[in-house]
């Protein structure tokens, strides 16, 4: 047998009573340098190269999992659940890293260093976290994760969308991780309710589907949330909006506006509706309503509240409208929801029309002026009817400020527009751009999007809403003057 497959064959202890110049005082400089130099290098090269590999050694992984499920002393349910510092989760750990050694040794299974702690990590990832998943939870360069089947994971980095390594074993145990995410926030997922959306304890947001509505398996969407939230100078840093934007933009959240937050999927809209929400004042009452949870508001009083899919039997749903509604009554100086997509969209109107100012909301549409289409759309969907003429006076008497975000080709993302809403003539919403990008072309190297923030030069007729609230606004920051 050669050195090389003794290192690989023998347990530790072994090794260490016969490689060791206290067990064999024979053995020279030179000898044990070799030995060194191939442990290093068994520990340094990689040697899940292929997905091949990594089902092998995900079949590995499940296997030693069952088998600690099956015959560990541990409550791993309660143990996980109880989780809350630290200090337990390293003693948990340990406890789950023991078991494993002790499997190897019952198994007479013997591996190197790097392989044990592969094996130990996967065993507590598969555990208590999400199985194969985690190395990219973990990676703070990936923002966004979508499972399409269990042989093809991708991510998303600084706007680029790439395909990784990374597998499941088999459909069953993607299903099994979706089935451990939905279940630990009280949600379902089955053949008959194969939908659903979800969070991760960070806020991070989870959508789902599975078979018989998913042909190429069990789906997953992961979007992740920074371990921070972002603030508007985090923004500027990343070329999102400039400094003047900034300053109005504060003062417009200060003197109570009205504001939505435009733009398609994956264009920032609720990361700048985080950051906008820094400028609330710290004694405001502010009530959030989400379908997952995901603002991270850090004034003291804000009550949070986030809907319910119905249950198995069909009954208990609570919606974004339900909570709207009954928000009214918690007497809140601001109320943020997090989307509007449907009838909702009516009772934030009425909201916003009846003294709840400085609330602010957010809606997929790809301009300001297709922002007024949808939400005339989204009015109509609350099933009354009501003529257009009024339903576009309640939009312009509710609105004060339109954000437009977007994502452009080169994967920032940046506020494209702000307009102020005007008010109506002749049946129509009149707005007018405060700030825009305007793209002057594509880098022919780095293929980044090149541009520049303007002011258009219009001052906002709400100017004086500002001024009476005692805030001061710099002029010059609309240009042109």
């Amino acid at each position: 047998m050669s050195l090389l497959d003794r290192i690989n064959t023998e347990p530790p202890s072994a090794r260490q009573d016969k490689n060791t110049p206290e067990a064999n005082p024979a053995l020279n400089e030179a000898a044990r340098q070799i030995i060194a130099n191939l442990e290093s290098r068994m520990d340094k090269e990689p040697r899940l190269k292929t997905k091949e590999d990594r089902r092998a050694f995900l079949k590995k992984v499940i296997g030693l999992h069952r088998e600690l499920i099956k015959n560990s002393d541990l409550n791993l349910t309660e143990l996980s659940a109880d989780l809350q510092n630290n200090t337990e989760q390293k003693k948990l750990y340990s406890a789950i890293e023991q078991e494993v050694l002790e499997i190897f040794d019952t198994n007479k299974q013997y591996y190197s260093r790097q392989e044990k702690a592969e094996i130990i990590e996967a065993v507590v990832s598969e555990t208590l976290g999400l199985g194969p998943l985690d190395e990219l939870i973990n990676d703070s360069s990936v923002s966004e994760i979508m499972v399409n089947g269990c042989n093809k994971v991708f991510v998303e980095r600084k706007g680029i969308l790439e395909e990784t390594p990374v597998i499941f074993f088999d459909d069953d145990h993607l299903k099994r991780i979706i089935v451990r995410i939905v279940s630990k926030i009280g949600r379902h997922i089955d053949e008959g309710m194969p939908m659903v959306d979800a969070r991760l304890k960070d806020g991070s947001r989870v959508n789902a589907i599975i078979p018989p509505i998913a042909l190429t398996g069990p789906t997953l969407t992961i979007r992740k949330f920074s371990e921070k939230g972002y603030t508007c100078k985090d923004l500027i840093k990343f070329g999102s909006l400039t400094p003047a934007m900034e300053t109005f933009l504060r003062l417009c959240v200060e003197a109570k506006l009205n504001i939505i937050v435009s733009g398609g999927t994956g264009s920032g809209k609720t990361t700048l509706l985080n950051a906008l929400s820094n400028f609330i004042p710290n004694d405001d009452r502010i009530v959030t309503i989400e379908d997952s949870a995901e603002l991270r508001l850090q004034q003291n009083h804000v009550i949070i509240c986030e809907t319910r899919p119905p249950n198995i039997e069909g009954t208990g749903e609570i919606t974004i409208r339900d909570l709207v509604r009954n928000s009214l009554r918690m007497r809140p100086d601001r109320i943020v929801v997090g989307e509007c997509r449907g009838g909702e969209t009516l009772d934030m109107l009425q909201a916003m029309n009846t003294g709840h100012d400085g609330s602010m909301t957010t809606a997929h549409a790809n301009s300001p002026k297709d922002l007024i289409t949808r939400l005339e759309t989204m009015v109509l969907m609350a099933g009354v009817d009501l003529p257009i003429k009024a339903i576009r006076q309640q939009i312009a008497s509710a609105f004060d400020l339109v954000i437009q975000q977007s994502r452009l080709q080169d994967g920032s993302r940046k506020i494209v527009k702000i307009s102020e809403v005007c008010g109506i003539e002749e049946d129509l919403i009149l707005m007018n751009d405060i700030f825009v990008f305007e793209q002057t072309g594509v880098h022919s190297q780095t293929r980044k999007v090149e541009g520049a923030f303007k002011p258009t030069g219009i001052v906002p007729d709400f100017l004086h809403k500002l001024e009476a609230k005692g805030l001061k606004v710099p002029i010059g920051i609309f240009g042109g003057l």
